[in-house]
């Protein structure tokens, strides 16, 4: 072989290369596990404080389904919640399919500064999704705008349906509960969040994240969060912007790779 068909065949072999660095880096699955983890975890913080305010035998106000299929054991004596879906999957009023149990031990009343919820999953799957870990909750009082906050500590992993690899996921979050707080419904209740995590997806690509501007939660009005953006820096790949756009209510974000936009279906 001459040298200059060696060199021809090196530069092609760099080209391809660089081909599949550019193709890999157009990848949005990662931005659209992010955006599912960012719902799967902070949904279940809505379902408890629903429940928090109910007695055994209730019905959740928020996440109707079809028979009401969702119960709920509520022991106030000992501050613990279970909201069982059942054993198979139950259509809820927000689309989307649910079984299993979440689990909530708490201390104090709800709506004290210092009260902690403590959410944990048994068995509890989300369109076929199964959630695992935990997400510690603390009411932090109010903030200089008048409004309740919470910290929320997530430690969750995600199995995927036909899916043997776990996605991992923990952050730390700020919530602020900036509507509906004064009034005795819920479907004016809005609440934005902030803050930072890490995770890791199916292929083992570790990534760091942060909110760059909040996201923002209808707890009734909309299922899916409609503004707020995240940075997401997975490790040796380009920086992703996620946007949840204007207000809009609908499963539409945008994942911003290399200057390029490509839009993602949110979960």
């Amino acid at each position: 072989m001459t040298n200059k068909l060696i060199y021809l065949l090196g530069i092609l072999f760099i080209m391809s290369a660089s081909s599949c660095v550019r193709e890999r880096d157009t990848d949005t699955t990662m931005a659209a596990e992010l955006a599912m983890h960012e719902f799967l975890f902070h949904d279940a913080v809505d379902l408890a404080d629903d429940a928090a305010t109910k007695k055994t035998g209730e019905n959740l106000s928020n996440y109707k389904t079809r028979g009401y299929c969702a119960t709920i054991t509520h022991d106030e004596i000992n501050g613990q919640i279970i909201i069982d879906f059942g054993l198979v999957n139950c259509m809820c009023n927000d689309g989307r399919n649910r079984h299993g149990k979440i689990w909530v031990n708490y201390t104090g009343n709800y709506s004290d500064s210092g009260s902690v919820h403590t959410i944990t999953f048994d068995n509890y799957f989300v369109n076929d999704h199964q959630v695992f870990g935990s997400n510690i909750v603390e009411n932090k009082g109010k903030n200089s705008s008048g409004q309740t906050w919470y910290t929320s500590e997530i430690e969750g992993k995600v199995l995927q349906p036909l899916v043997e690899d776990t996605l991992y996921y923990n952050a730390n979050r700020e919530i602020a509960w900036v509507q509906g707080e004064s009034t005795p419904v819920w479907g004016d209740d809005v609440y934005e969040i902030s803050g930072t995590g890490s995770g890791r997806n199916a292929l083992k690509t570790f990534y760091a994240m942060t909110i760059t501007e909040p996201l923002t939660r209808e707890v009734v009005q909309c299922r899916f969060y409609n503004r707020g953006k995240i940075e997401m820096q997975p490790q040796g790949k380009a920086l992703r912007t996620i946007d949840f756009g204007d207000g809009t209510c609908d499963n539409d974000a945008t994942a911003t790779v290399n200057n390029k936009v490509y839009h993602i279906s949110l979960f």
